[in-house]
């Protein structure tokens, strides 16, 4: 559904020498996500698993807590300027159960719009609703095998091998099993899609596992993790600091500047053994 890759020539340089040649691009398309048939979220993403990237969104937004509040999920019929098919508009039906959830959550957006996002409402609103006890998974994992898990997502990582310019997200356990890998343009949409997976197939909540990203750790990207009940987080660039202040509260354990053997753990450090 949708190229993930496109061709487009280029003149290259090196030195004196140039030459024109055929580069490969990472596609990069705009996705809007309906729910019942309105709008609800516009992004601009890497063609494939848009299924799974709708439903990791609901999640992370605690919309859905599994794939059984979702009753369908279809792309909308629509042509591009050529009269070919295009894939870039998905409509989601929600259970009856799950769209009490879908009304508060569009309050609260159109509340933040207008005042800003207060990290304190923020930390509190997910504290509220995240089911999952992250203080209570005992996980650990050892440090020689959370340094390997770099370059296992690299070589995981097959669109990015071609073009350079993806982000991805690796879902493992604490054996340093690769469970999914998932690459998108947008490092929130990577993660969207792994835990999107993760609903399709009952693996929500996620105990005993480790959610790798390949660049920075957000406060978004935390909150994700902490809303699937992923125990560790790791990043291979920095953390922010309301990241930190997330993860410290919520019983994660996150880790920054995973490069080679060395790493920063900056919250629940207990995880991580040497």
């Amino acid at each position: 559904m949708g190229r993930r890759t496109v061709r487009r020539e280029v003149l290259a340089l090196k030195g004196s020498d140039q030459r024109r040649r055929s580069d490969r691009l990472v596609a990069e398309e705009p996705l809007e996500i309906r729910v019942g048939g309105d709008q609800f979220a516009v992004t601009m993403r890497t063609p494939g698993s848009d299924f799974e990237l709708a439903q990791g969104l609901l999640h992370s937004e605690g919309i859905i807590a599994a794939r059984d509040d979702v009753s369908s999920i279809r792309y909308c019929a629509g042509t591009d300027e050529d009269g070919q098919q295009t894939y870039n508009v998905l409509d989601v039906e929600l259970t009856g159960l799950a769209k009490p959830m879908l009304d508060v959550v569009r309050r609260n957006t159109l509340m933040s719009s207008s005042c800003g996002i207060c990290g304190k409402t923020s930390m509190d609103s997910v504290r509220t609703m995240a089911s999952y006890d992250l203080t209570t998974d005992h996980t650990t994992i050892d440090a020689e095998i959370l340094s390997s898990l770099p370059d296992r997502l690299r070589d995981d990582q097959k669109v990015f091998a071609s073009t350079g310019g993806l982000h991805g997200a690796g879902l493992y356990d604490s054996e340093g099993n690769t469970i999914v890998v998932r690459e998108d343009i947008g490092r929130h949409n990577a993660v969207d899609k792994v835990l999107g997976w993760c609903l399709e197939n009952g693996r929500v909540p996620a105990p005993g596992t480790v959610l790798l990203v390949s660049g920075r750790a957000s406060f978004e990207l935390v909150q994700k993790a902490v809303m699937a009940g992923i125990p560790i987080l790791a990043a291979v660039s920095a953390p922010s600091s309301l990241a930190a202040d997330l993860a410290e509260e919520s019983g994660l354990t996150l880790v920054g500047f995973l490069r080679g053997q060395s790493m920063n753990i900056y919250t629940h450090a207990e995880r991580v053994t040497c």
